[in-house]
């Protein structure tokens, strides 16, 4: 399985700015896979460590920071000669090390010829109070699940990938059904690793849904487990009303339909937690279509997705039948998943840096606004191919915007004001300069 943050490791170990770096994402997104996959293909060794089965180790960091020491204790441990520029250093689980995380802050400092890649989970990180935090001293990278582009390319799909990348039309469109088919594959799988190896394994779709439900219990348990003791019950209010959140037309998150009568104030620390854990996107509102977006952002208005569309379908308890095949039954819901799908293509190409925008009338709404190039861009998602655009036109018009988007279900079109994309394509334009069409493009 291919991963898109591997390029990225890459270029972090030919930069001479080169800081411990620490992979942070959710509980079972490929964190450790990614990291020893990572040092099988550039490295002569790898020393990895997992404080989260090795208790032995957990106090490593507690006496002192003297390298040469813990170094010694990590050799004899893993029975990995650690070699400068040689070895890759793996700590995985570091919040579970008492002064784990401080301890790197000394690797930079004092020994930057080792290569040291840390990961844990961010229920664990968000928590880690007692001991300060590195700041300036790390870098980091921000593992999801699976992209649409990589979910593709797991089924060995490059070629096709290359010419969605080149967006080639005239040869899109001979594919079209195999690409939407593929799409509502993903709609079902998501991006966890797991799940999509399973599948290709097995080809069992139930056996999927197993594997995701279980998924979803263990992110449960971990509320208990890694949460302040006095905030679980409101963490967990918030996780089981997520799904009655994004069903209903207005997916604006509304306090009061977490609790009768409750106030931000009451909920903002679960969320917080929910956010830090890695385990919901959020994404703000904004007043204006103006550049910079962020000047403009309500942060009393957002709207809650989960991290990806297979979990939330599988909360859901969705039949594979109603999403894999065109079913009205689902129309409502499939636009709350259509919108969790390319949420988190946003969340994977630009994370933190889209909004959504409605009228103080609250007669429009426009489902993401970005900013490419210095330009707002809209976009609007479609469920199926029900191709009003009313909302659209009139942010066009208000903001002049130069160039609207528009994912759906339909094929690619280009009209006066407006680009329709097939959500099977839209992250080719979250790649590129979706402010304009890119050159090969005709109406």
């Amino acid at each position: 399985m291919e991963r898109v943050l591997l390029q990225k490791m890459i270029a972090w170990k030919q930069s001479p700015a080169r800081k411990p770096l620490i992979i942070q994402g959710a509980r079972q997104v490929g964190k450790t896979w990614l990291m020893k996959e990572f040092g099988k293909r550039e490295f002569d060794s790898v020393c990895y460590v997992n404080f989260e089965s090795n208790q032995r180790l957990r106090e490593i960091f507690q006496a002192d920071f003297d390298l040469t020491r813990i170094l010694s204790i990590l050799e004899i441990e893993t029975k990995v000669k650690v070699r400068p520029n040689e070895t890759l250093i793996i700590l995985d689980e570091i919040q579970e090390a008492e002064k784990g995380l401080t301890a790197l802050k000394y690797f930079q400092e004092i020994a930057p010829e080792y290569f040291v890649v840390a990961a844990g989970s961010l229920l664990g990180i968000s928590t880690q109070k007692k001991h300060s935090f590195p700041i300036g001293k790390v870098d980091f990278l921000q593992l999801m699940p699976l992209s649409f582009e990589e979910f593709l390319a797991s089924f060995g799909e490059d070629l096709l990938l290359e010419q969605l990348n080149r967006q080639n039309w005239p040869v899109l469109d001979t594919f079209y059904e195999k690409l939407v088919s593929y799409l509502r594959l993903y709609y079902f799988i998501g991006g966890m690793p797991e799940a999509v190896a399973h599948y290709h394994t097995y080809q069992n779709l139930t056996a999927v849904r197993d594997l995701q439900k279980k998924i979803l219990m263990g992110y449960e348990s971990d509320f208990a487990k890694h949460a302040p003791i006095e905030i679980v019950p409101r963490i967990r209010m918030v996780w089981n009303a997520l799904l009655a959140q994004l069903a209903k037309e207005n997916r604006k998150f509304i306090f009061g339909q977490v609790k009768p009568g409750a106030r931000a104030k009451d909920f903002e620390l679960a969320i917080h937690w929910l956010l830090d854990a890695g385990l919901l996107i959020r994404v703000n509102r904004i007043t204006k279509g103006a550049i910079p977006l962020n000047a403009y952002a309500d942060m009393d208005a957002f709207k809650l997705y989960l991290l990806d569309i297979g979990l939330l379908n599988a909360m859901a308890n969705i039949d594979a039948k109603l999403l894999l095949e065109k079913n009205q039954i689902l129309e409502e819901f499939k636009g709350a998943a259509t919108e969790q799908f390319v949420c988190q293509q946003l969340q994977f190409y630009m994370p933190g840096q889209f909004y959504y925008w409605s009228a103080d009338s609250a007669t429009a709404e426009i489902d993401f606004v970005f900013q490419k190039e210095n330009k707002v861009v809209p976009l609007e998602v479609k469920a199926e191919e029900n191709l009003k655009a009313k909302s659209l036109k009139v942010f066009s018009e208000k903001y002049q915007i130069e160039t609207a988007l528009r994912a759906s279900m339909s094929r690619f079109r280009v009209e006066s004001w407006m680009i329709n994309v097939p959500l099977f394509a839209i992250f080719t334009w979250l790649k590129s300069d979706a402010a304009h069409p890119p050159a090969n493009i005709t109406a």
